[in-house]
């Protein structure tokens, strides 16, 4: 099995794509060591794909890549201007809350990064702030996305832990919170500091014409979340409705989406979400090879060695996952250590609700930093930035997001008062 890790890692750092990593060194050990057959290798790997929380997937893809381009994005930035554009260092705020809007739609980083991300910060360059404080709050609120439901990593890891998808969806929530209220506070630092005023005047008027605007936008968080509250929705139907919805404010309501740009998103979305299930695929290989050569075992009789407070290996584990979040994408991620982790925190006595808003928060970080931060490279092309200079932009944003990680890590009511609430956990 070292064999195995060994090629997996020299594969992934000569820039091989990650499924391809993944497939490969698992290929190794079932077809030269273990001498599986071909054909239950295969099995595996359907296997690991053929799964109904995964049917959310592809929807919500579709339903984020919908909103970015219907048009949406621009009625939810001029609503967020007017609800905070007032407040000190108020194109930053604006840039933070903007994102809480847009994370109730996209349910990924990178999918706010690249629709909100565009307008925020050329209008912030407009206003005088610097590319580099602008890149930074983008980035910093762009972790959001997956934190507020609906949110595709959330959709993996409980397809792999067996956990329910909307007990983790109201789980993000209060966390969610915490960390707008940090970077927000941030932002009032940074802007007090700095000399930095307000960028508009409150117009309760102007409040009132761009909530109408947004109105049938802001609908589409409380379809998903109330839906799923009060049983009318599974995860993967509250999907299925954001689309729908989506699909109806673009061509209909707002009628700002052409049949030739709908053809695109599809396109899009069949293209990424192909991407994603590829990567599950491969991991669902991957993961079964540590599990039958007893790697999992391995690792958690190792860890459970060293301490049993559950505090400690949480501190341990949040370690591993900063690092690990810089060198694969979320959706990898999740998929190669859910199973590894997961013998341990039964043993300890982690809430796996709880575990799986931690760990998203997590590689959310990671994505912020080289050598494979996503977030990181697109906002350096969205800005005109070296990745280098992105980089030195976003480090002081490490500390709202640290800060908010400790709370999700040492207070799990954070996350799990919601659920129960909701009479999803107990």
């Amino acid at each position: 099995m070292v064999i195995v890790l060994f090629i997996f890692i020299i594969v992934l750092l000569a820039g091989i794509p990650v499924f391809i990593a993944l497939a490969g060194s698992a290929l190794v050990y079932t077809h030269f060591i273990a001498h599986i057959p071909d054909f239950v290798v295969l099995h595996r790997m359907a296997g690991g794909i053929d799964s109904f929380p995964l049917l959310a997937v592809p929807f919500f893809i579709f339903a984020g890549n919908l909103m970015n381009s219907a048009g949406i994005t621009n009625r939810i930035y001029d609503f967020a201007v007017a609800v905070v554009g007032w407040m000190r260092g108020g194109l930053g705020q604006v840039n933070i809350v903007g994102s809480v809007i847009f994370a109730g739609m996209s349910g990924t980083a990178i999918a706010d990064a690249a629709g909100l991300g565009t307008i925020e910060i050329k209008a912030m360059r407009d206003h005088g702030y610097s590319t580099e404080f602008a890149v930074g709050v983008t980035a910093a609120s762009s972790t959001l996305g997956p934190i507020f439901p609906p949110s595709l990593p959330f959709v993996i890891y409980g397809m792999m832990a067996n956990v329910s998808i909307g007990a983790l969806f109201l789980g993000g929530v209060l966390p969610g919170i915490v960390m707008t209220v940090l970077m927000m506070f941030y932002v009032w630092w940074y802007a007090r500091r700095h000399g930095l005023g307000r960028d508009q005047v409150f117009r309760l008027r102007v409040l009132g014409q761009t909530l109408v605007a947004a109105l049938p936008a802001l609908m589409t968080p409380i379809i998903i979340i109330g839906g799923m509250t009060f049983g009318w929705f599974t995860p993967t139907e509250a999907a299925v409705a954001a689309c729908a919805w989506a699909l109806m404010l673009g061509l209909l309501l707002y009628r700002s989406l052409s049949w030739k740009r709908l053809y695109k998103v599809t396109l899009d979305t069949i293209e990424t979400t192909a991407a994603v299930l590829l990567i599950v695929a491969a991991a669902s290989l991957f993961g079964w090879v540590l599990t039958t050569t007893r790697l999992t075992e391995a690792a958690a009789e190792g860890l459970l060695s060293i301490t049993t407070n559950p505090w400690i290996i949480l501190i341990l584990i949040n370690l591993l996952l900063l690092v690990i979040g810089c060198f694969l994408e979320p959706v990898a991620s999740i998929s190669i250590l859910v199973p590894v982790l997961m013998p341990i925190l039964a043993k300890v006595g982690i809430d796996p609700v709880h575990f799986g808003v931690l760990m998203t928060l997590n590689l959310m970080v990671g994505l912020l930093h080289p050598p494979l931060g996503m977030v990181l490279f697109v906002l350096a092309r969205i800005s005109g930035l070296s990745v280098e200079r992105t980089t030195v932009a976003i480090l002081p944003w490490l500390v709202p997001l640290l800060l908010a990680l400790a709370a999700v890590t040492f207070i799990p009511e954070l996350t799990l008062w919601l659920p129960r609430q909701a009479g999803l956990i107990q």
